[in-house]
C-alpha cells in the first residue's frame, strides 16, 4: 500500500528524480536571468542613459516597470498555463522566448534593449511560475519533504544566481555589455535542454501535460490555440517594448520623467483585476478553502513587502558598490552574486534544521518564519546604514558591510521564500494552483513598484562618470536607515499577529 511519502515515479537522494531535473532547468534559467540583471541598471546609467542628468532617475523608472512586468505576467501566463497549455508547453514557449530576449540584448542599439526586456518580460510570465508549481505536483500532499524539496530547488535557483553575476559581470566589464548579455543567452538555451532531457527520460510521468487536449487543439480565429497563444505572445513583445521606449523619448525632449504612465497604468489594471478574480474565486470556495485561500494571500503580501527591500539589489545596492563601497576582488556588478552565494552555503543548514525541528516539534509555524524573515531585512539595512562611521574621505566604505548586508537578508530569504512557494502549493486549491503560484510571483511586481519609489528617492543627479563621495554617500545611508526601520516594524506586526494567522492555515504548517 502506498503511504503518504511514497510515489510510483523513480527517487533520487530521497526525493522524486524530477526534482533534480526541474533543479537544473531553473538553475540555467536563473543564470540566464541574474546575469541579466546583474549588468543592467549599470547599463541604462552608463549607457542608454549616459547623457542625462536625470539617468539615475530614468534607469530606477525602466527598472521598476521591466521588474513589474515580469512578475505581473506571471498570473497570466498561470492560468493560461491551468486552462489550455499545461506546464510544460507554458515552460518551453517561456524558455523559448527569454532566451531570444537575452540574444536580441546582445545587439548593441537602444531599441534592441527594449525589445529584448519585452521578449524577457513575456517569456517570463510563462516559465517562472509553471516551473516552481511542477516542483510542487512531485510530491503528494502531506509528503513531508515538499518544505525540503523546495529548499533544495531554490539553491538550484541561486547557484545559477552565483555564477551568473560573477561570469556575466566579468565579460561585460572586459569585453564589453553585450557579450555579458550573450552569455546569458546561453545559459537559458542550456536550462531549456535540461527541462527537454527529463521529459525524454520521462521522469515526470503524466504530470504538466494540458489540462484539456480538447481546448489545446481547439480553433480560435482559425488557429488551433496550442498555435494562436504562443503567435500572440511573440506578438505582444514589440508592444510592451515601445511603452518602455517612451522613458528614453521623455528623457531626450527634456520633459520631467512621470510617476504615472502606462506601463504603470497597465500593471496597476492588471492587478485590479487580479483581485476581482481572486474575490469571485473566494466568493465560490467552501469556508475552508477561502480561509486558507486568505492565508495565501496574505503571506503574498508580506512576501510583497520583503521582496521590495530585498530587490534593492540590482539597482540601488549596485550603484552603491559602484560609488561608495572599496572593491578590489570583484566589481560592482558582480556583487549581485553575494545574495545567491549565501543562499547557496546556508540552504542546506537551514533545511536540516527545520526537519530537525520538526522532529522535536519546534518548527515554527509559517507566520512566525516570514515575521523573522522581514526583521532579518531590517536588521541588514542597519548596519548598512552604520558603514559611514568607517568611510574614508572619499566617501568609501568597507566591503564587510555590505558583506553583512547581504548575509543577513539571505538568511531572512531562507526564512521566507521557499517556505512561501511550498505553502502555496499547500493552500491553494488544485484546479488554481497554477494562478496561485503567479499570484506569489505578483508579490514582485509589486515589489518593484517600492523598488521604484525608493531608487527615485535616492537617485542621483549628474552625468559624471565619476560620481561619488561623501555626498552621495550619506543619501545613500539615510534611505537605508528609513528601509530598516520599515522592515522591523513589519517584522514585528507579523510576529504579533502570528498566532491568528496560524489558526487561518488549520492544518497547513
Amino acid at each position: 500500500m502506498e503511504t503518504k511519502t511514497e510515489r510510483t515515479e523513480p527517487q533520487m537522494f530521497g526525493h522524486p528524480k524530477g526534482l533534480f531535473y526541474l533543479f537544473f532547468a531553473e538553475l540555467w534559467e536563473r543564470f540566464s536571468f541574474y546575469g541579466m540583471r546583474a549588468l543592467l541598471t549599470l547599463y541604462m546609467v552608463n549607457v542608454i542613459f549616459e547623457a542625462l542628468s536625470t539617468r539615475d532617475y530614468a534607469a530606477a523608472a525602466v527598472y521598476a516597470s521591466y521588474g513589474s512586468l515580469v512578475y505581473a505576467s506571471t498570473v497570466i501566463g498561470g492560468k493560461i498555463s491551468d486552462s489550455i497549455l499545461g506546464m510544460r508547453q507554458s515552460i518551453f514557449l517561456g524558455g523559448v522566448l527569454m532566451a531570444l530576449g537575452h540574444f536580441v540584448l546582445a545587439i548593441e542599439n537602444d531599441m534592441a534593449f527594449f525589445l529584448a526586456l519585452a521578449f524577457i518580460i513575456v517569456g517570463n510570465g510563462f516559465f517562472k511560475p509553471n516551473i516552481s508549481t511542477f516542483v510542487g505536483t512531485l510530491y503528494k500532499d502531506g509528503d513531508t519533504r515538499k518544505d525540503s524539496g523546495f529548499t533544495i530547488f531554490y539553491m538550484g535557483i541561486n547557484i545559477g544566481g552565483a555564477i551568473a553575476p560573477l561570469l556575466c559581470g566579468w565579460l561585460g566589464a572586459t569585453y564589453g555589455w553585450h557579450y555579458g548579455f550573450g552569455l546569458a543567452g546561453i545559459g537559458m538555451l542550456t536550462g531549456l535542454l535540461c527541462f527537454w532531457s527529463g521529459i525524454k527520460k520521462n521522469v515526470f510521468g503524466e504530470g504538466g501535460k494540458p489540462p484539456s487536449m480538447e481546448v489545446y487543439e481547439k480553433k480560435v480565429l482559425g488557429l488551433p490555440q496550442k498555435t494562436l497563444i504562443p503567435l500572440l505572445a511573440f506578438l505582444s513583445a514589440p508592444l510592451i517594448a515601445f511603452l518602455l521606449y517612451s522613458y528614453k523619448s521623455l528623457g531626450e525632449e527634456g520633459t520631467a520623467f512621470e510617476d504615472t504612465n502606462i506601463v504603470n497604468l497597465l500593471f496597476y489594471l492588471i492587478g485590479i483585476a487580479v483581485i476581482a478574480y481572486m474575490a469571485n474565486i473566494m466568493i465560490k470556495a467552501a469556508p475552508d478553502e477561502r480561509k486558507k485561500l486568505f492565508m495565501a494571500v496574505l503571506i503574498t503580501f508580506f512576501m510583497t513587502i520583503f521582496w521590495g527591500f530585498h530587490e534593492l539589489h540590482g539597482s540601488v545596492i549596485t550603484l552603491f558598490a559602484a560609488r561608495n563601497v572599496n572593491l578590489s576582488i570583484i566589481n560592482a556588478s558582480q556583487t549581485n552574486a553575494l545574495n545567491s552565494i549565501f543562499i547557496v552555503i546556508l540552504s542546506i543548514p537551514i533545511s536540516i534544521m527545520w526537519t530537525y525541528l520538526a522532529k522535536k516539534r519546534l518548527n515554527p509555524r509559517t507566520p512566525y518564519k516570514f515575521g523573522m524573515g522581514l526583521v532579518f531585512a531590517g536588521i541588514s539595512f542597519y548596519i548598512l546604514s552604520l558603514s559611514g562611521a568607517s568611510a574614508d574621505e572619499n566617501g568609501m566604505v568597507p566591503f564587510s558591510y555590505l558583506l553583512m548586508l547581504y548575509f543577513l537578508i539571505s538568511v531572512g530569504e531562507l526564512f521566507m521564500s521557499p517556505v512561501g512557494l511550498s505553502k502555496i502549493t499547500d493552500l491553494s486549491p488544485k484546479r488554481i494552483v497554477a494562478f496561485m503560484m503567479g499570484v506569489w510571483f505578483l508579490s514582485s511586481a509589486y515589489a518593484f513598484q517600492i523598488v521604484g519609489f525608493i531608487s527615485k528617492q535616492l537617485a542621483i543627479e549628474s552625468t559624471d562618470s565619476d560620481v561619488g563621495g561623501l555626498d552621495t554617500l550619506y543619501i545613500y545611508l539615510d534611505g537605508f536607515a528609513l528601509i530598516a526601520k520599515y522592515a522591523l516594524v513589519a517584522g514585528v506586526v507579523v510576529l504579533i499577529f502570528g498566532p491568528l494567522m496560524k489558526r487561518l492555515m488549520g492544518n497547513v504548517h
